[in-house]
């Protein structure tokens, strides 16, 4: 194998494929990148068993081939390179080796052989719909700082994709929760995606995916079957395992006899929960709202007795209420909702409240309270 190409595009294909390649590896092979080069077109994969990227770019084969090479060191090595290089990649057919050169640096990397690199890839998913890169974005946005870190509740690693009815009507929707917050996003149905089962694409998938398609402004072609899944765009293909479990009923924990409701201006409040919450304590985070006509009162104190409070204009006519929530989560919520104004629908102090855009009726979040 030999070819060339210009360091900027190799770079931004490593950049893509490293994530994917964890740091420490028991298995030699997965700790390298897979070249393969026929005509015109140099393709990139990596894996780690459960996620599989493959991208494709122009180059200019002098030799066709295929060989393995280690993605992180390959990647510091370009990364280090002048801007503008050409850089030239060779191997022979018998060698364990792969020299890499640009100007006047040379490096010789170890290969291992491409038989042992593990094929994930392929395999027929029969359901298969696109969305759009802005739609795909928002699906992920509006739900994945939700997802749980908890290893032993490895059903909440992920986030939820499912078709679903809403009052009659079929949409896409993402659900992702840890216990302590819920967020569900939705989307009309596209074309193709009636018929698929509901799937949690895990954690890791969801955070490459969505690196990959930051600037995309492609169709996002997605395919899956109860196992799998595959988003392909733009030279680029993602697949990967699904969490095996079942997603627990999160309609259950909606509320829907919430009857006290409050409006305030995002920003005004997302300002004020994070200059109060500067005197919590790092653990609990607590922030109080004391909520009365017309007035939400913002209060923080810490183990030493500082406090903070800070008072903010609301529109709001039922009985009084004190409620606690943990200050990370109510900030990271609020950091979802792109309208001008956020509703909280209350019941009480001890019962999950439901939080929502003014502007935007798809997406909504459920937030647990906190003793404070």
């Amino acid at each position: 194998m030999k070819i060339t190409i210009e360091r900027g595009l190799l770079l931004k294909v490593l950049t893509h494929i490293q994530g994917v390649v964890e740091r420490r590896n028991t298995i030699p092979i997965l700790s390298n990148v897979k070249f393969e080069a026929p005509d015109g077109q140099l393709s990139l994969n990596a894996t780690d068993m459960d996620i599989d990227i493959v991208e494709t770019v122009p180059a200019e084969i002098s030799e066709a081939g295929a060989t393995t090479a280690p993605a992180h060191t390959l990647f510091d090595i370009v990364r280090k390179l002048p801007e503008g290089a050409q850089v030239e990649l060779a191997c022979s057919g018998d060698d364990s080796q792969m020299t890499l050169s640009a100007g006047r640096s040379k490096f010789k990397l170890t290969c291992l052989p491409t038989e042992d690199f593990p094929v994930l890839s392929g395999g027929d998913l029969p359901n298969w719909f696109s969305l759009s890169a802005s739609d795909l974005r928002t699906l992920i946005d509006c739900t994945k700082f939700a997802i749980s870190t908890e290893e032993t509740r490895y059903y909440l690693n992920g986030i939820y994709l499912h078709a679903a009815d809403n009052n009659g009507v079929v949409v896409l929707r993402t659900v992702a929760t840890d216990g302590h917050r819920l967020a569900s996003v939705e989307l009309p149905l596209p074309d193709g995606a009636a018929g698929m089962p509901g799937v949690i694409v895990p954690r890791k998938a969801v955070n490459e995916l969505r690196k990959l398609i930051d600037e995309s402004d492609d169709d996002i072609e997605i395919s899956l079957s109860d196992t799998k899944i595959r988003f392909s765009f733009n030279g680029t293909v993602l697949t990967s395992k699904l969490i095996d479990g079942t997603f627990p009923d999160y309609d259950r924990v909606i509320p829907v006899d919430n009857d006290k409701v409050m409006e305030v201006d995002t920003k005004q409040f997302a300002d004020a929960v994070d200059r109060v919450s500067t005197i919590s304590t790092e653990k609990s985070r607590a922030v109080k709202l004391s909520i009365t006509n017309g007035n939400l009162t913002l209060s923080a104190n810490s183990p030493e007795n500082d406090t903070a409070t800070e008072e903010l204009p609301i529109e709001y006519d039922s009985s009084e209420v004190e409620i606690g929530f943990n200050s990370r989560y109510l900030l990271d919520i609020a950091h979802q909702i792109e309208g001008s104004t956020v509703r909280f629908t209350l019941a009480d102090a001890a019962s999950p409240t439901l939080v929502q855009d003014l502007e935007d009726s798809s997406a909504l979040y459920v937030l647990m309270p906190m003793r404070v």
